[in-house]
């Protein structure tokens, strides 16, 4: 998940993921990664998990339907990376980025394992 920042783990991956949909990661519209997709890429708990959607839930930038998928309401007003040191935007951007590849590496890895199908 990076250096320790001082904050809290859930506020720090709200802000990975406010960071994301800014950048069109998760377009309004579509959806966030599972909890437990969540969980794997930020090497955090669940709890940890559903406290930064909450957040995010909080501020109307998602939306939970209940069994399906929590969806992108909104983008987040404003930059809060404007006041960052461009080295903490450079590590904010490293972690958001490595975060996509490994759910990328995860998608690819379940496709590939269903187009191999049934070992005869």
């Amino acid at each position: 998940m990076g250096e320790v920042t001082g904050q809290p783990k859930y506020l720090h991956v709200a802000n990975e993921l406010r960071r994301a949909i800014r950048a069109g990661v998760y377009p309004v519209g579509g959806e966030l990664p599972s909890t437990a997709r969540l969980t794997e890429n930020y090497g955090v708990s669940t709890t940890v998990v559903r406290a930064a959607v909450r957040e995010l839930r909080d501020e109307g930038l998602v939306r939970g339907q209940p069994g399906k998928a929590v969806y992108v309401t909104a983008e987040p007003d404003g930059d809060p990376a404007a006041n960052d040191s461009v080295e903490e935007r450079l590590r904010q951007l490293s972690d958001t980025v490595h975060a996509a590849l490994r759910e990328f590496d995860a998608r690819l890895t379940a496709l590939e394992g269903r187009a191999a199908g049934p070992a005869d």
